[in-house]
């Protein structure tokens, strides 16, 4: 069966979305016109029907591939091993790449256009292109006449540009499926399938050797991997060994490296690549370590509170709020005090600026559709973050990321500006005031007009949020949503998807609620909680210290804290703190506050307290410029806790960097006036997490 380029790109497409997708977005995606798009449907449905699927077609709503699962597995897979001689430009764009990426000597021209079946002069073009998209990692393009084509600079640039590929081209989860089925095929041709010359970068044996080796750390590390970030290391791993082995190694900067010694996932690395160098009988580089450690920064499943904590800077919860602050101001609903979206974008924030300050990329498979789904949204942030970040270059794939922690907090929250939705059907009674019934039991914020499809032409479509429709509407210029009467939830996500796109939110804020699944596990959660509380809140105190010198105020703060057995042993502490301190900066820029903080098997309680300097300070910043501080702010934890005592604490941490108001209070308040704030931000924090 001859499948045409385009025909195998939109069924590719089409199998990897569960919803319906439209022609126009099919287009977009495949950039052509929407003509093309329906003159190709027909051969596509011909491909469907004859594996037993087929192409339901929704007029106003979308296409969608219907049928069982499994032949769309095996649909997907005949598509993978498909033995093809025609590509799409993208793909032709792929396969040079990745043959220029692996060559150790320059490739001829005649030699790309031959085994592409295409003339030397789209090859020039392509070419260009080629060189556009390798500027991103650093790398340049030689192009001479006689002497042909190769990729110059360094070697961690190719390792980028590789590892790119590979998660941008091969989805993720099915790389390892693949390889581990073996079902990729053994094609004699000149030019194998897309995907196979992608997977030539990475041998198979090597990858089974180094997943076994990486299965047997995990258990090391204090967290769960992220199933997409285990498999990116894999990757990364394995073309680090490929290309160490042909004598190519990285550099990693010095500083930053010191750095990392300091964290728990620099020590699994070393493991790590100690035992990869008995496997392959090589020796690693401290440089490919501190590679390996960033990938294990950025793999963590993020579902406790002690980044803040630990080896995080507050830097970062200073980045997430301003981003909170800009998005807030511009969609005009308050997210200030979400600490969960607070928490989310630390979290991903912390392995993402160094990600992007090198250059290493991240795949977002989801990419499209955040951009489709949350338009408005997506733009927002694009603007927060340059706002807020405009010394770096953050790739879609990043704001992608970052769309998805602020969609789900709005999406969450529960409580969208009324919004107005026409409700259309044949007769305008019955059908329209079943479905109008439902939407506002499902989304009770929404307001409904009911109109029969004669009455439409009469109505402005501009005063409505959405239009919704039991019918397909041929003449309207508006995008509507085509529903069932009784509504699906897979509609009822897509109203909603489309109300949040639309921006408008509620100026006032209804606490969230937490789900009560487990009376029990909850009632041990609030428990837990309340205990910290009552630590930390009794525990409080502002005290004015009159020593000139940064380690005396220490052993004076920590010799009343052992007085009060909020501690153990004060000299231990003392070191710690300054040990944390030499891994970066406390001192909060933009104020005269230094967090001092730790977790030690020296405290025995949660603490929070405060000290107003008698003699100022001159200290390191979070940013490692030089401040002057009048206040130091110490946050105490036991090395073993409960999840909600971190909770707290991290809660605590963004409190202090929220706005002006709150480190103007933390600097400036006397003991009673900065109690009576305390006490209300930390009854605030509870209500928002356990009260109706």
């Amino acid at each position: 069966m001859y499948i045409s380029a385009r025909e195998r790109t939109i069924l590719e497409v089409l199998l990897r979305k569960e919803d319906e997708t439209t022609v126009k977005e099919l287009a977009k995606e495949l950039n052509v016109s929407s003509r093309t798009v329906h003159r190709d449907l027909k051969g596509v449905e011909d491909i469907l029907h004859d594996v037993g699927l087929a192409l339901n077609k929704k007029s106003g709503s979308g296409i969608k591939i219907i049928g069982e699962e499994n032949l769309k597995e095996l649909l997907k897979k005949r598509l993978f091993q498909e033995n093809h001689n025609e590509y799409t430009p993208d793909e032709r764009l792929t396969i040079i790449l990745t043959s220029l990426l692996e060559a150790k000597d320059p490739i001829k021209l005649v030699s790309l256009a031959t085994d592409l079946n295409v003339t030397i002069a789209t090859i020039s073009n392509d070419l260009n292109k080629v060189e556009e998209k390798i500027s991103a990692f650093e790398l340049s393009l030689i192009r001479k006449r006689g002497y042909g084509l190769e990729i110059n600079g360094s070697e961690t640039a190719k390792r980028k540009a590789m590892s790119k590929l590979l998660l941008d081209h091969l989805d993720e989860f099915e790389l390892i499926t693949l390889v581990k089925e073996n079902i990729i095929k053994k094609s004699t041709d000149p030019i194998e399938a897309t995907s196979d010359r992608l997977l030539g970068l990475v041998d198979k044996q090597k990858l089974f050797i180094i997943e076994k080796h990486v299965n047997e750390i995990k258990g090391d590390l204090p967290y769960s991997m992220a199933d997409s970030a285990y498999i990116g290391l894999l990757v990364h791993l394995t073309l680090a060994i490929e290309r160490i082995q042909q004598g190519e190694n990285v550099t990693f900067n010095e500083e930053y490296l010191e750095s990392l010694k300091h964290t728990r996932e620099f020590t699994v690395a070393k493991k790590l690549v100690e035992a990869l160098e008995k496997a392959f009988q090589t020796s690693i580089s401290l440089g490919e370590v501190g590679y390996i450690t960033m990938h294990l920064m950025g793999a963590k499943l993020r579902n406790d509170y002690d980044h803040l904590l630990e080896d995080t800077s507050l830097q970062v919860g200073i980045i997430a709020q301003k981003l909170i602050q800009f998005v807030s101001k511009r969609i005009n609903y308050n997210l200030s005090n979400n600490s969960s979206l607070f928490q989310g974008l630390v979290a991903h924030l912390r392995p993402a600026l160094y990600r992007i300050k090198q250059k290493m990329g991240i795949s977002n498979p989801l990419l499209y559709q955040i951009e489709q789904d949350y338009h408005e949204l997506f733009l927002t942030i694009e603007a927060a973050v340059q706002e807020t970040l405009p010394e770096l270059i953050i790739p879609k794939e990043e704001i992608g990321y970052l769309v998805m922690h602020f969609a789900s907090a709005l999406l969450n929250q529960g409580d969208l500006r009324e919004q107005h939705a026409l409700v259309v059907c044949s007769s305008g009674i019955g059908t329209s005031k079943m479905l109008s019934t439902k939407l506002q039991q499902e989304i009770p914020s929404l307001k409904t007009s009911n109109v029969s499809l004669f009455d439409l032409e009469t109505m402005d479509e501009d005063e409505y949020d959405l239009i919704v429709s039991t019918i397909p509407l041929g003449g309207l210029t508006k995008e509507y949503i085509l529903v069932n009467p009784l509504l699906s939830e897979l509609e009822i996500n897509q109203i909603k998807r489309a109300l949040l796109g639309k921006k408008q939110f509620a100026k006032s804020i209804k606490q969230p609620t937490m789900k009560r699944v487990d009376f029990l596990t909850e009632l041990n959660r609030v428990q837990h909680y309340i205990a910290a509380l009552q630590q930390v809140i009794s525990g409080f105190s502002l005290t004015t210290l009159q020593q000139e010198k940064k380690e005396e105020m220490l052993i004076e703060i920590c010799e009343r804290l052992l007085a009060k057995n909020v501690i153990t042993n004060s000299e231990q502490v003392v070191k710690e703190l300054l040990e944390r301190e030499e891994v970066g900066g406390l001192g909060i820029p933009g104020t005269m506050l230094a967090l001092y903080h730790t977790r030690s098997d020296a405290v025995q309680v949660p603490s929070f307290t405060v000290y107003r300097l008698h003699f100022p300070l001159s200290i390191k910043a979070m940013d490692n410029s030089q401040m002057k501080i009048n206040t130091i702010l110490m946050m105490l934890c036991p090395q073993e806790t409960t999840e909600e005592t971190l909770e707290l604490l991290s809660g605590i941490s963004s409190i202090i960097i929220r706005d002006e108001k709150t480190t103007d209070s933390f600097q400036t308040n006397d003991e009673k006036q900065l109690e009576l704030f305390f006490t209300s931000e930390l009854r605030s924090m509870y209500n928002q997490l356990f009260i109706k």
